[in-house]
């Protein structure tokens, strides 16, 4: 695992929620009635990120802010698909299943489109070491999806190494704007890292989800939705510091002068919808 991946499992709920109130029960412990109340609170919020209705709505409002970034003028003339994570069983590493969701609508729209892929992914852990995710995918695409990937981008380990590679590789083929494959979730940190390495990208996003009713179903928690809900807030995490890494670069937040992110005002516009695995960040 990364030391970023690392550090969002003790910080962001659930473990950073439950490390604060096991605090703060501490504390209460001692006579302070204060840090009682708040340890109810960490607890009661715990519960809450539990429940589908929660980690639901923190995923449509990661899809709503991609929804916000303008399409790309020119037609795409590349796919690219962004690796997700890896998963290692006793024969050795393999592509996830959030990864292959990806190769599978990157495939439909290859079919489609008939444009080339382009694969990024590098190594995603060091302990144990695991092969660069891209060189697996591109073998997957190929037994799978009877398709040949055109490019093969395996230095990256994050989003942003994703984009800076992809563009600079592209460049070299005049291409400018390329259709971007991803999950919902995962677009907003993913248009912002191509648009700040000036590649326009038009959105093919993977599995929408739509809002979340209240019911009785969705907000009884249920324990696999903790890694779900903790998966969308490291999103928001995430595009916090990229943008926040734009901001520093070029002086300014998500740069609307120049059009890297601009907000379409529609009003038909909908939000939209353990270990041995190595996420990719």
């Amino acid at each position: 695992m990364s030391v970023p991946f690392q550090v969002g499992v003790l910080l962001l709920p659930p473990v950073g929620l439950a490390l604060a109130a096991l605090l703060l029960c501490l504390l209460a412990a001692r006579g302070r009635r204060s840090a009682a109340w708040g340890a109810f609170v960490l607890i009661s919020l715990q519960l809450l990120l539990a429940t589908p209705y929660a980690s639901g709505w923190l995923e449509v409002s990661l899809q709503a802010i991609a929804a916000r970034f303008s399409p790309p003028r020119e037609g795409p003339a590349a796919i690219v698909v962004l690796a997700a994570e890896q998963v290692k069983h006793a024969e050795g590493w393999t592509v996830g299943p959030l990864t292959l969701e990806r190769m599978a609508a990157a495939a439909a729209l290859a079919r489609r489109t008939g444009l080339p892929i382009l694969v990024t992914g590098g190594v995603l852990s060091d302990t144990p070491p695991s092969p660069p995710i891209a060189g697996q995918m591109a073998e997957r695409f190929e037994a799978e999806f009877g398709l040949i990937v055109r490019w093969l981008e395996i230095e990256a380990r994050n989003t942003w190494e994703n984009a800076a590679n992809s563009a600079a590789l592209l460049r070299g083929e005049g291409i400018g704007s390329v259709h971007l494959v991803t999950h919902g979730w995962h677009m907003p940190r993913a248009l912002l890292s191509f648009r700040a390495a000036g590649l326009s990208a038009a959105a093919a996003p993977v599995r929408r989800v739509a809002p979340p009713e209240a019911s009785f179903d969705t907000l009884l928690p249920v324990a696999d939705r903790w890694g779900a809900s903790w998966l969308m807030l490291r999103e928001w995490a995430g595009l916090g510091v990229y943008a926040l890494r734009l901001k520093l670069a070029r002086g300014r937040l998500f740069g609307r002068a120049e059009g890297d992110w601009r907000t379409r005002r529609d009003s038909n516009a909908r939000p939209l919808p353990s270990e041995g695995n190595a996420l990719s960040s």
